[in-house]
């Protein structure tokens, strides 16, 4: 079976700061073309429906979409959704789950919790604000977590010590809010009264990272519709670089 040329490595992919090939996707609808781990593949399934393959690993074919959920059910509405599928898939025998765009956010908010479970088994990351304020003032968190209910005066406490050792003061970094409360990041975590979250290796940084964004970019936050990489992105993954220049996110 040929796969459509939607779900190869294009050939002009974008090179890192020293040559390095990053794999891109075009999306469907707007014909956009973006390093792949900022879209989401879906998968046509054997019983010829399309769902979301977030991690990229479902066998068959394929094709990416690159938008906010909010413009891919306006896309999917108008027919839109069907005909770039119908394109890419070279097929137009198959069916759109009218609920695609939640399906995507629960398969992207369960791979971005299940990063940070592996993160917290393989000892990246702190929790509890005493141990993380006493880390950012050492300048060793490479990305601040929030709990969605987390209060705002602890949040300004560790953004305040994360910015003083980052020697950033003045900058406005808070960190980010994830769109979970306390105790789902708790039992993300396997740890009680998760609230506050210090990532202290950088690569594990750019892993999580990656996963927030592509989150937060299809709820229709975090990055703009043009899908550009946020300053935040570009800092996490320059610390998180290795020897050769080239970092490494293992996310996909």
């Amino acid at each position: 079976m040929r796969t459509p040329r939607n779900d190869r490595i294009g050939q002009t992919g974008r090179a890192g700061k020293r040559g390095d090939h990053v794999p891109e996707r075009r999306c469907v609808v707007t014909g956009e073309v973006a390093p792949a781990e900022g879209l989401v593949r879906l998968a046509l399934g054997p019983d010829g429906t399309i769902a979301p393959d977030v991690m990229a690993k479902a066998p068959g074919r394929g094709a990416w979409i690159g938008m906010p959920r909010a413009e891919l059910e306006a896309a999917q509405a108008k027919g839109k959704l069907k005909g770039g599928l119908s394109r890419a898939l070279h097929e137009g025998q198959f069916t759109i789950p009218d609920d695609l765009g939640a399906r995507i956010e629960a398969q992207l908010r369960r791979a971005t919790l299940d990063r940070l479970g592996l993160e917290s088994r393989a000892g990246t990351l702190v929790t509890g604000s005493e141990r993380i304020e006493e880390a950012a003032r050492r300048g060793q968190v490479r990305l601040l977590l929030h709990a969605s209910d987390a209060g705002e005066d602890g949040r300004r406490k560790l953004a305040q010590a994360w910015r003083v050792g980052e020697d950033d003061e003045g900058s406005g970094r808070e960190g980010h809010v994830l769109p979970v409360d306390r105790h789902a990041l708790s039992m993300a975590l396997g740890r009680e009264n998760a609230v506050h979250v210090g990532v202290v290796d950088a690569r594990a940084a750019a892993r999580v990272l990656a996963h927030l964004s592509r989150w937060r970019f299809f709820a229709g936050s975090g990055r703009d519709a043009a899908n550009r990489v946020s300053e935040e992105d570009s800092r996490v993954a320059g610390e998180a670089a290795g020897p050769a220049g080239s970092a490494s996110t293992d996310a996909y």
